[in-house]
């Protein structure tokens, strides 16, 4: 029972009460991602009239827009509880299958990074998802057999950011598969000012768009700037956000205009100046600024391309001529230094 629990909670979130409330817990305060949960609101009701759980849902996308809460919502919804876990934690099929098996008629199993499970632990889920059985190996060598069991009818949703490294027979039972987009700034301006009344602070029109502009179209980035922001207010203006607040914030956390970081211009800087603008290796990338390739696919990459400072091509990543722009780099000496090096 107990290493049930570590694999599985009933409430996965364990925040303070006031880091809970930020989540929207019905589809209209969930701000945002408009086509998607109308079509989600379709499914559901759907299921619902037909007394059937949901089809299984894949959500895709960057991270911190949304994805968990949206499977929280989902879940409530349908009238029942969410059970979450992730797809790290599951080591061991017996591991899955115990989560499985302690499903309620018509739950919903949510996991997290659903594409870091391995394939052997995906196979059992392929029936599961199908036909609602279960597969299971009893004893070894020339006496072992497999047996069947019967597994309550549930709704899956899988939450990945790289649906590239889900096999294809697990993304194909995906009946519903939902793609997030990056937020604009009007819709992370009003997710600031909810999120700002929750926290019992005020802030200003014109701070609460500035926010947005530099949260890089994800709320969860917008959440985190607000909160810093509050900090400089209590020490400063007596809890009230302003403009100005919002500007030292920001400039203290080295985010420009753009929302870029440190770490984005570290890696643009190094790929231009020291591979020549590139092509280059994910994994040169990561050794020569320290960080984990891992974190600069999922994290820092997907907005870099978005902005359409960064390429991938089969041979690596390239900066585009509007990255050295904003670097302030000159694309025509970067060439002439990539030639000299190629003749010597």
């Amino acid at each position: 029972m107990q290493e049930q629990e570590k694999l599985l909670s009933k409430d996965f979130q364990k925040e303070d009460e006031k880091e809970y409330q930020l989540r929207p817990q019905t589809f209209e305060n969930y701000i945002g991602q408009d086509a998607l949960k109308e079509n989600l609101k379709i499914f559901i009701a759907s299921a619902k009239k037909r007394r059937q759980p949901l089809d299984h849902v894949l959500l895709f996308g960057p991270p911190g827009l949304g994805k968990t809460t949206l499977a929280g919502i989902i879940a409530k919804e349908l009238g029942c509880n969410l059970r979450g876990t992730s797809g790290p934690v599951i080591e061991k099929q017996g591991d899955l299958a115990a989560i499985l098996t302690s499903l309620e008629p018509g739950q919903v199993l949510f996991i997290d990074e659903i594409h870091r499970m391995s394939r052997v632990i995906e196979e059992v889920l392929y029936s599961a998802m199908e036909d609602f059985t279960l597969d299971i190996m009893i004893g070894q060598g020339p006496s072992a057999r497999t047996i069947k069991l019967d597994l309550p009818r549930f709704t899956l949703i899988g939450a990945t950011t790289r649906t590239g490294l889900i096999s294809s027979p697990l993304r194909e039972r995906f009946g519903i598969p939902l793609h997030f987009d990056y937020y604009q700034p009007e819709e992370l301006k009003e997710i600031i000012m909810r999120s700002a009344e929750i926290l019992d602070a005020q802030i200003m029109d014109k701070a609460a768009l500035e926010l947005a502009g530099r949260s890089r179209g994800t709320p969860r980035i917008a959440n985190r700037l607000l909160k810093r922001a509050l900090d400089f207010a209590v020490v400063k203006t007596d809890s009230v956000i302003t403009f100005e607040i919002v500007q030292e914030t920001l400039s203290r956390l080295d985010i420009d205009e753009m929302g870029l970081d440190k770490m984005d211009k570290r890696i643009l800087t190094q790929i231009i100046e020291n591979h020549q603008g590139g092509p280059v290796g994910i994994g040169t990338i990561a050794a020569t600024i320290s960080e984990e390739v891992d974190t600069i696919e999922e994290v820092v990459e997907p907005y870099l391309l978005k902005i359409g400072f960064l390429k991938r091509t089969p041979r690596g990543r390239v900066a585009t001529p509007k990255a050295y722009a904003y670097l302030g780099i000159s694309l025509e000496t970067n060439e002439k230094i990539s030639w000299l090096d190629s003749s010597l």
